[in-house]
């Protein structure tokens, strides 16, 4: 039996929403790695200046071989609650592909179970805001499967700051008069010698 042209072109429309559509929700992954962070609750980082020292690994309470399909992990810096209200472009959406909370990377690194560690500096282009640290563990076709964080379920324990990179170098500044005082000067030079000029051709 001979198949309608339409309903094909219908079917491969259906099949390509499907795949569009497909993606890992959050709500669906295990909390199975155990992460820590040095920045205390409250504490406040400098960009540019302060590091953090993350550490990971896989949590003992789940059963042997839960981590079996694990390939890397990818350490991310994300905006805490406070920091995402009234900010869409920091959104919390349950399908990863669409989430917003962690832009942030701070080392992605080959699975190990056990002795993980990375010290990262506080890059000099991480916004203002409050933020915690969360691991995702990928699988070899490069989707999330796991996670762990350094707060709690609420995202409201163990949170800090970062405080952006303001205002300018006092370097710069300095620079900035010496050249204005430069320019002054060559200015009033310039109209020192045309005044001399128009006095010596009279």
């Amino acid at each position: 039996m001979e198949v309608p042209a339409g309903f094909l072109i219908v079917s491969l429309l259906l099949s390509c929403f499907v795949a569009s559509s497909y993606g890992v929700y959050f709500s669906s992954l295990n909390a199975t790695l155990s992460v820590t962070a040095t920045p205390t609750q409250g504490q406040v980082l400098k960009a540019g200046e302060d590091q953090i020292t993350v550490t990971w690994g896989f949590n003992q309470t789940y059963p042997v071989g839960t981590d079996s399909s694990y390939k890397t992990i990818k350490v991310k810096l994300c905006y805490a609650p406070i920091s995402q209200k009234d900010r869409k472009w920091r959104k919390t959406v349950d399908l990863l592909k669409k989430d917003k909370t962690c832009p942030h990377k701070i080392v992605a690194r080959p699975y190990a179970a056990s002795n993980n560690s990375f010290t990262w500096t506080v890059e000099r282009d991480i916004p203002s805001a409050t933020y915690f640290v969360r691991a995702f563990a990928f699988n070899a076709q490069d989707e999330q499967v796991a996670y762990g964080q350094t707060t709690n379920a609420h995202k409201s324990t163990n949170l800090f700051e970062v405080q952006a990179i303001t205002g300018r170098h006092t370097s710069l500044d300095i620079a900035s008069i010496c050249f204005s005082a430069f320019s002054v000067v060559s200015l009033a030079g310039f109209f020192y010698m045309e005044k001399r000029k128009g006095k010596a051709s009279k």
